[in-house]
């Protein structure tokens, strides 16, 4: 029944969030103004709908991801980042702004994911022959420096100031200027994505009780790197390929809600989808409300929340360790 209360108040406030996204802005647009021939309601109906339903899925993806590698990894550090994938996404798209000029968001989009895939191939193809977590991570790890590294070379050799420009500002990640284009591409990617992790939920309660004792009650440990493998290669390079890269939603979101959830990892899954909901829709709204004519960027503005964050938990883990 607890369970239940938290997911009825998590979807309470997705929903609340997702119509304030609509209204907020530098324009403000109030309920009065929807569905009349006030112009304002071109801005919800054109600009601020497809924002906020890729905020939703976006934040979903991400939340959700960040919960099955921390349960798979057992790790509390892990988050989409860590099995590369994010970092492969970036690299297409900046290929594909560097090397063919691109600035149609299907091409960008299309470079991102087949880089994404590439990634997912390459980590499925060097962690199968390993059913350990720590094999997985560490090819992720390196898999996630390479494509930084390509990224970083593709960007010093960018033949004008305004390509570099539009990679710096895309790999920021941004929400603004979306449209329905872009929630046609990844929705399906995301959903997809979304629905191979939440079928982990059984194989990472038993990998709590350790490697071994999860192989003797009949799981495989292949079967659920594969799916951690194409859920977040699906969910997060589709995610990376409309917004660049938005970090830290999947290591936040994951601990604020396990004392919620108790240990479990798979009652932490759905909770922690619909609060990547709640974070996203949040923080781009806000975004938009800051000073200036420009908004900050949604990566910057994750960072900024982040980071504070990130080092919080290192020093609460250090002090635990002490005692």
């Amino acid at each position: 029944m607890k369970r239940l209360s938290l997911n009825l108040a998590l979807a309470a406030l997705v929903a609340i969030l997702f119509l304030a996204s609509l209204m907020a802005g530098k324009a403000w647009v109030p309920f009065s103004a929807w569905f009349t021939h006030d112009p304002r309601w071109w801005i919800v109906a054109e600009l601020r709908l497809p924002r906020a339903i890729l905020g939703a899925g976006i934040g979903a993806a991400l939340g959700l991801t960040g919960a099955v590698l921390q349960g798979f990894l057992r790790n509390p550090l892990a988050d989409p980042s860590v099995v590369g994938v994010s970092s492969c996404a970036a690299l297409g798209a900046v290929a594909s702004i560097v090397l063919l000029s691109a600035s149609a968001p299907l091409i960008i989009f299309g470079s991102a994911m087949l880089a994404a895939a590439g990634g997912m191939a390459l980590l499925a193809g060097l962690a199968w022959r390993s059913q350990s977590a720590v094999a997985f991570i560490l090819v992720g790890t390196v898999l996630a420096s390479l494509a930084g590294a390509l990224t970083a070379f593709l960007i010093s050799i960018a033949p004008n100031p305004y390509a570099t420009a539009e990679i710096i500002d895309w790999i920021m990640g941004s929400l603004t200027d979306r449209s329905f284009s872009e929630v046609q591409f990844a929705m399906p990617f995301i959903a997809l994505g979304c629905a191979a992790l939440l079928f982990t939920g059984r194989a990472l309660d038993a990998l709590t009780l350790g490697e071994d004792a999860a192989r003797s009650l009949g799981l495989s440990l292949r079967r659920t790197q594969m799916l951690i493998v194409l859920g977040a290669g699906l969910a997060v390079g589709a995610s990376v390929a409309v917004t660049g890269v938005v970090g830290f939603v999947g290591l936040i979101v994951p601990h604020l809600l396990r004392p919620l959830t108790g240990a479990r990892p798979s009652a932490l899954l759905l909770p922690s989808a619909l609060g990547g909901a709640v974070l996203v829709l949040a923080a781009d709204s806000l975004v938009r409300l800051g000073p200036g004519a420009t908004e900050i960027r949604l990566g910057v503005a994750m960072a900024l929340i982040g980071t504070p964050f990130f080092f919080a938990l290192l020093l609460r883990m250090r002090r635990s360790a002490w005692i």
